[in-house]
């Protein structure tokens, strides 16, 4: 059986056995058996990290070091609320602090981002995750909305639809209103030039 630990561009957990391109953390979530507790997330420096660092192997979900968590690709790590790894992914990092700086005219520290990225997906008080509505037409490439009550990523004038395991062929980018499930201040980095890194069936 799949481990839950694969996170949706909504930013729910599922279990899934499909391989992601990235792994990421949100503090430690499994309990002792490598089952995941009721908590989406422990703290809020929700990173995306590269999954190969330095020839590194580890059982996951094991220990009590941190939960890994595994995405599809970049584009859904930052519409589920995560950010580059300032520290495993130190250039991808660096080019997010420019777009940030250049979208909100300062170079903000680690925690204020992270800050400004947890009131923007987090519903006060209620441990759960807020998603907006948003015209399709002003939205970045990058971002991920629903349509069809499917997760789909914007690029140019087309959407494509996402599952776990790859991107089905595009359709055109829907018109009027969705729900966008990437977070406020990842549209506006992503608005500011930051490209993210996408799975390989997107395209094909």
């Amino acid at each position: 059986m799949p481990l839950q630990n694969r996170v949706q561009p909504d930013g729910q957990i599922a279990a899934h056995p499909a391989r992601g391109t990235f792994t990421g953390n949100r503090g430690i979530l499994h309990t002792a058996d490598r089952q995941m507790g009721a908590a989406l997330w422990k703290h809020r420096a929700w990173i995306c990290c590269t999954l190969d660092w330095q020839g590194r192997k580890r059982t996951v979900m094991t220990g009590r070091n941190w939960t890994e968590l595994f995405f599809l690709d970049e584009a859904v790590a930052l519409a589920a609320g995560h950010r580059p790894c300032a520290y495993c992914r130190r250039a991808d990092y660096a080019r997010y602090c420019t777009a940030w700086a250049r979208a909100y005219g300062k170079r903000d520290s680690a925690p204020q981002m992270d800050a400004a990225l947890h009131r923007a997906r987090a519903i006060p008080g209620a441990r759960a995750l807020r998603h907006v509505m948003h015209d399709t037409d002003a939205l970045p490439d990058g971002a991920m909305i629903l349509h069809g009550q499917q997760p789909h990523l914007i690029a140019g004038a087309q959407a494509h639809r996402y599952t776990p395991a790859g991107y089905s062929a595009p359709i055109a980018r829907p018109s009027g209103h969705a729900i966008c499930l990437t977070p406020q201040p990842n549209l506006d980095v992503l608005a500011a030039g930051y490209s993210p890194k996408l799975h390989h069936s997107f395209g094909t």
